[in-house]
């Protein structure tokens, strides 16, 4: 990372790991238990994400790219079955 934190060329997000800002990561619930519901696969999450921190592989979503993803939580905030819990990251596994 540049000196001040400063990215000046356009569309290289890529090329930066910014992950370590984050505070919060998200935790997605791959299996449905009694009181969660499991990850459909709707990609909802991956069209929010202002990171481009949602993998997807072969047109299913396969996990958060944590090298990139800085916690801000929309991926929690828009996910219709609610399985992503943002854990603060001094907790996370």
């Amino acid at each position: 990372m540049p000196l001040g934190g400063v990215i000046i060329e356009a569309g290289n997000a890529t090329e930066y790991e910014t992950g370590g800002w984050r505070a919060f990561r998200p935790l997605i619930n791959w299996e449905k238990t009694e009181t969660i519901k499991a990850c459909t696969g709707c990609l909802i999450c991956w069209l929010y994400c202002p990171d481009a921190a949602m993998v997807v592989q072969d047109g299913m979503f396969a996990g958060v790219d944590l090298d990139h993803c800085k916690g801000c939580g929309i991926c929690a905030a828009v996910c219709p079955v609610q399985c992503i819990t943002m854990l603060e990251e001094a907790d996370a596994p």
